[in-house]
């Protein structure tokens, strides 16, 4: 017997495409001319394998160039350009060099004419149909805890002493000689949102009033008030690092 086609829209998402087929939307975030691009197509030809039944927005900023928007397009994309956000002048080092245009993932609060969005970052690959997030329950911004075992943690004193949110019970908060455990702090390479101008004034105006670090615009997303952040079941984001040996990989 042939196998079944993996792009194949089951019937559950033919007929939730049918009901809302425009309202709600994957969407991810494009910046340079350089080869990021491809993950974005990988991306794409990933939702499509798993018979996702949303399309997936790429927020493109000003100098990604026209060969490669056409390309996202000839994949199914639907290419929305976006005006960059600039970090308040200071001097922080940012853990990496690029997170600096990470801010101007925040114009994703501004695709109004969705009523909710999942962002997953351009290196994401999704092995699984993820539709069901679409579902959770509205009014809330739903997101993953990182992990502080990755090296870009390596200037702060969980990664120092082998704290993880993730499994507290490893490693204890020394609260005796570092004050409370610190709050929980979430990866924004995925998560679900509910686009409003007004939440993204508020980000804006956060922004602004928030002195960075080096981790940009999750930390405007975490201060934030206007959010509820509940974090998604583990088996939707932990790092690529910890699926081999913890997770059902649904995405990577």
């Amino acid at each position: 017997m042939a196998p079944e086609l993996a792009g194949k829209m089951t019937a559950k998402a033919a007929a939730a495409a049918a009901v809302k087929p425009a309202t709600r939307a994957y969407v991810t975030f494009l910046a340079g001319d350089g080869d990021y691009w491809k993950g974005v197509v990988g991306l794409a030809k990933g939702l499509r394998k798993v018979g996702s039944a949303y399309p997936l927005v790429v927020a493109v900023l000003p100098d990604v160039p026209e060969s490669h928007r056409r390309i996202l397009v000839s994949q199914g994309c639907i290419v929305r350009e976006i005006e960059p956000v600039y970090p308040p002048e200071n001097q922080t080092q940012f853990a990496m060099a690029y997170y600096v245009i990470n801010y101007s993932k925040l114009r994703i609060w501004e695709f109004v004419e969705y009523e909710r969005m999942v962002y997953l970052d351009a290196d994401i690959q999704v092995f699984e149909n993820i539709d069901e997030l679409f579902e959770l329950e509205k009014g809330h911004f739903y997101a993953v805890m990182d992990c502080f075992c990755e090296k870009t943690w390596s200037h702060t004193p969980q990664y120092k002493i082998g704290y993880c949110q993730q499994c507290p019970d490893k490693v204890a908060w020394p609260t005796a000689e570092l004050g409370p455990p610190p709050p929980l702090y979430f990866n924004a390479g995925m998560f679900v949102h509910e686009p409003s101008m007004a939440t993204a004034k508020a980000l804006l105006d956060t922004l602004r009033v928030t002195p960075p670090t080096p981790f940009a615009e999750q930390v405007s997303d975490r201060r934030s008030s206007r959010f509820i952040c509940l974090l998604v079941a583990c088996m939707y984001g932990r790092l690529t690092v910890l699926w081999s040996r913890e997770l059902p990989r649904r995405t990577s």
